[in-house]
């Protein structure tokens, strides 16, 4: 990832996360970014990313048009990374049980036993996630947030890591129900692929030409190599000026006058997440202020609720975060 804009950092001092930390995550990346590629052309910055909320701890949302490549970008992450995949394709019929899993009555052993949904993995792709009803998209409410689902009172504990990447058709409104605020603001990152340049589209043509050509996607790390990589995010320095600066824009969004619903205590904690991971993918172990700024639109713009007026108006979360950031003065070396 490069680092947007050439203002003076805030000075960071180094945290617990050393250059050796680091350099996991840098391995890390590199490893799956590739991997990735070999089914997808161009993109790097929405792979890393989509990798980057991983190693957050946190979840994705990816919203685009059909057939920029949703459902290969989550597949392809999930074939690289060696862990449990599960897919569940969401329709308006679907029901909470068909995700989390029911308790049914064994005849033979008279008693109940339960059998796991599809929920019980470690890679989710929740594909076309507005299609089921928010009665079925809450079902994943307490997973998402607790990596953990209770049903009949009985509360079990979900495969590590878990990490759930969803897909969703801005476009085509029929059969759709829109997501929850409560559903949204447990995703982490909202990415968006778009169409790709000319040159992309042409490599594109000429790598997938033959009908019979399925490139596969090879697993290239493991579930111990996640969890060495997001200890190493975990250990990324947040320090005084930085954290002030990424509150400040928090802040801002529960002021603004455009805004129905600002951004959440859990909306500050995801950008600070995905800042850390940010500044690993780079080779820091510090966040500086470039990270917030890139990070403030896909961590937060999916969060915020723009009233009814400026909406019509043309204007977006994406417009207002842009602003806050224009106005609130970034931190600098004293």
């Amino acid at each position: 990832m490069s680092d947007m804009g050439e203002q003076t950092q805030a000075s960071a001092r180094p945290g617990a996360a050393g250059p050796d930390a680091t350099d996991v995550v840098q391995r890390f990346v590199t490893a799956v970014r590739d991997g990735v590629q070999q089914v997808m052309v161009g993109k790097t910055e929405t792979i890393e990313l989509a990798i980057a909320a991983l190693l957050a701890r946190g979840h994705v949302l990816i919203e685009d048009v059909p057939g920029t490549g949703k459902t290969t970008l989550a597949k392809a992450l999930a074939a690289t990374m060696q862990c449990d995949f599960t897919r569940i394709q969401f329709t308006p019929d679907l029901v909470p049980a068909d995700v989390l899993g029911i308790n049914f009555f064994d005849m033979n052993k008279r008693q109940f036993e339960f059998r796991p949904g599809p929920v019980f993995t470690q890679i989710l792709l929740a594909d076309e996630i507005n299609r089921a009803t928010p009665r079925t998209q809450s079902a994943l409410l307490e997973a998402m947030q607790e990596g953990q689902v209770s049903i009949d009172g009985v509360t079990m504990a979900l495969p590590v890591p878990f990490f759930v990447i969803a897909t969703l058709n801005p476009v085509e409104m029929e059969g759709t129900f829109p997501l929850p605020e409560a559903q949204l603001d447990r995703f982490l990152l909202r990415l968006e692929l778009g169409y790709p340049s000319l040159a992309e589209e042409a490599a594109m043509l000429d790598r997938f030409a033959a009908r019979n050509v399925n490139p596969a996607v090879r697993p290239v790390v493991g579930p111990e190599d996640i969890a060495r990589a997001q200890a190493a995010v975990d250990a990324v320095a947040v320090n005084g000026p930085v954290r002030d600066y990424l509150l400040a824009i928090v802040a801002a969004t529960r002021d603004d006058d455009r805004l129905r619903l600002g951004a959440s205590p859990r909306a500050a904690l995801a950008l600070q997440r995905a800042s850390q991971a940010r500044a690993a993918i780079d080779g820091r172990n510090y966040v500086i202020p470039d990270d917030i700024k890139a990070l403030a639109v896909p961590a937060l713009a999916h969060r915020l609720s723009v009233d009814t007026g400026p909406r019509l108006r043309g204007v977006s979360a994406a417009n207002i975060i842009a602003e806050i950031l224009e106005r609130i003065a970034v931190p600098i070396e004293g």
